[in-house]
């Protein structure tokens, strides 16, 4: 892994401080019933990539777009009403025209409800077709993106890498173009075994995730994405321990550099499991030949789970765009990371007073 700084284009130069590419779905939300029973749902706006530069819009206050697609019908409307709320532009967005009854293109759906003690989240997807899917490389100008509009940071994911061919070959295409202009890309391998399952499974994405992290600066993963998204393994690495031995996982992040030199950067978020609403929390950064480790929040009470993960990456990324330092920068991610499980819905409610009292070890007192 290089040891280079990562150098971020000043924000005079750019339209954009981060754009991220990925899937838009409509998430239906039980509220605190199961999908199989409900009659009720709450409807909200999410996606892997999508939630990044969301976080990074409404809590941070940057400057960001979504490079996707949605069907050209009222479902899309919703959807994109949806966006718009998110303050997320959306100039980026290619409609695809609607053919009566979503045979060729709809709008991705995603059911997710919210664990609660020993019963786990459970998420049920309905996506296949989905106009996201459909996006093929030359569907987008990346020379205008990139070099005339100008992005500090662009963001994608496995996620959108695994919905089809043309979109894993859409991310290397946007890749190539924005490092050409400077942009800074950062990936989240993000491994779906229920998006791979059908298209290969684990050797499928392998093949594909290897081919895209040749094109990335900041890759984020825990050790599941790192074995079965990238084939490495390392004895040692637990995921049901409360702290990282991080000689191991430097050995794991060695032997990834030695393959992906062009890797300047790597994160990942630790997660205990104690129960669906019981987790310890806290994240490490791999940095200039260091680690940094945020602080362990332990017994962290959760509300949903869904999109902590995204809202670490945002943290983490708004760190790096502002020039924190890089304890800074990981404290900042697993702050709004944590708070972004403390709401309902994919994305983050948090403000940046939030975020940073709570990175300042801020208590939990109400305040009036």
């Amino acid at each position: 892994m290089s040891s280079n700084d990562l150098k971020i284009k000043i924000k005079s130069e750019c339209l954009w401080d981060e754009i991220s590419l990925g899937e838009v779905m409509i998430r239906f939300d039980p509220l605190n019933e199961r999908i199989k029973i409900a009659r009720t749902f709450r409807v909200w706006e999410g996606g892997g990539e999508y939630n990044v530069a969301r976080g990074l819009k409404k809590c941070f206050s940057l400057s960001t777009a979504v490079i996707s697609s949605i069907p050209d019908n009222d479902i899309g409307y919703l959807l994109l009403d949806l966006i718009n709320q998110g303050a997320v532009d959306t100039r980026y967005i290619k409609y695809f025209p609607f053919d009566g009854i979503g045979r060729n293109v709809r709008v991705g759906l995603n059911f997710t409800e919210r664990g609660f003690g020993v019963r786990g989240a459970l998420g049920v997807s309905d996506r296949a077709n989905s106009a996201a899917s459909k996006i093929k490389s030359d569907d987008f100008d990346w020379e205008t993106i990139f070099g005339k509009d100008g992005v500090r940071w662009f963001h994608t994911g496995g996620i959108f890498a695994a919905l089809s061919e043309t979109t894993a070959e859409t991310i290397i295409t946007a890749a190539k173009t924005a490092k050409t202009f400077g942009t800074i890309i950062s990936y989240d391998l993000n491994f779906r075994p229920s998006l791979w399952k059908s298209i290969g499974g684990v050797e499928k994405a392998k093949e594909i995730n290897r081919e895209i992290v040749k094109h990335v600066d900041v890759i984020i993963g825990n050790e599941e994405d790192f074995t079965l998204a990238l084939g490495f393994e390392v004895s040692g690495l637990d995921k049901n321990i409360s702290s990282i031995d991080t000689e191991n996982y430097k050995r794991m992040i060695n032997k990834v550099a030695k393959e992906f030199p062009n890797l300047k950067a790597a994160a990942t978020t630790l997660r205990v499991v104690k129960s669906a609403t019981i987790n310890d929390w806290g994240a490490i950064l791999y940095y200039k030949d260091n680690f940094y480790q945020s602080i362990n929040r332990e017994n962290l009470e959760i509300y949903d789970r869904v999109g902590g993960g995204d809202s670490f990456v945002s943290g983490l990324i708004y760190g790096f765009l502002t020039d924190k330092d890089p304890q800074e920068i990981v404290e900042y991610g697993a702050a709004h990371g944590a708070l972004a499980m403390t709401t309902p819905g994919d994305t983050s409610m948090a403000s940046l007073k939030e975020v940073e009292k709570l990175v300042k070890g801020g208590s939990f007192r109400v305040e009036r």
